[in-house]
């Protein structure tokens, strides 16, 4: 079972089809974030701009003359990248198994992400709307109603800001780069630069997000928590918070061209 596995991902990971709508989902990604960060500014400058999340950000596209072709390209190109994760989960083969199973688990986890996103999308297509933007708040209600789920609040809320702390460490790190096929010179330099100030800006956002789950566990209130637009309006109540939420706004687009550059340099 194990070897038929293997051997379909190698089969699916050489299909130049396969190939092709793998790196559309990194021009999906790109764009999703520059709609975020536009509308995290939007946010900041006082001007409103909708729900600053993945959600809200299709809800815009929506709304273009394009709208439906783009979202039906998001579907596909998401899809195939969760697909591409979940293939490269089943070919790794580290000879240490703890870093194996690590990145197996990686893998895996930014598979669901992906896909969670594609059918979203797929949703917003078919005309429905995506999750609203206090269902977090409504998952936490919900969760703080059960026995032990202040743990389980504060557990979600630790891995939600581990994977933040991980996004700004493999920004600080250039990490990100050991899969890239980098061109030399000033475009390695700005590709670079692009990944280095969007992984860290994105960190910022998502570990945000963890703590306001932890909040929510320790105050027991729901209303507390939320996902990336309740973390980008909370940055925007911190002192001088308008001009962190338009920097980690503009970090955001950063990440977004990064991710368009990484459509076409991503080893495959």
């Amino acid at each position: 079972m194990a070897t038929e596995a293997a051997s379909t991902a190698r089969a699916a990971r050489r299909s130049s089809a396969f190939r092709f709508f793998a790196r559309t989902g990194y021009v999906v990604l790109g764009l999703l974030h520059i709609a975020i960060g536009g509308i995290a500014i939007s946010i900041a400058t006082g001007g409103g701009g909708g729900t600053a999340d993945q959600g809200g950000a299709l809800q815009q596209i929506r709304q273009t003359p394009v709208g439906i072709v783009l979202l039906w390209i998001i579907v596909a190109g998401l899809f195939a990248l969760a697909v591409w994760q979940i293939t490269g989960a089943v070919l790794e083969r580290d000879p240490d198994s703890t870093k194996k199973w690590g990145l197996r688990i990686k893998f895996i986890g930014t598979a669901i992400a992906y896909a969670a996103v594609s059918g979203t999308a797929l949703t917003v297509a078919l005309g429905g709307h995506a999750a609203p933007s206090d269902s977090s708040r409504s998952f936490s209600a919900r969760l703080l109603a059960v026995p032990a789920g202040v743990g389980l609040l504060v557990l979600i809320g630790l891995i939600v800001g581990v994977i933040g702390v991980a996004f700004i460490v493999r920004g600080i790190t250039r990490a990100f780069t050991k899969n890239l096929n980098l061109p030399h010179g000033a475009a390695r330099t700005g590709i670079v630069g692009f990944g280095v100030v969007g992984y860290i800006a994105k960190g910022i956002a998502i570990a945000v997000a963890g703590v306001l789950f932890v909040i929510a566990a320790l105050t027991h209130d729901p209303a507390a928590a939320g996902g990336l637009d309740s973390a980008l309006h909370a940055l925007a109540g911190l002192p001088f918070g308008s001009a962190i939420l338009w920097t980690v706004g503009a970090g955001l687009m950063v990440y977004g061209l990064f991710c368009l550059a990484r459509a076409r340099l991503e080893a495959m």
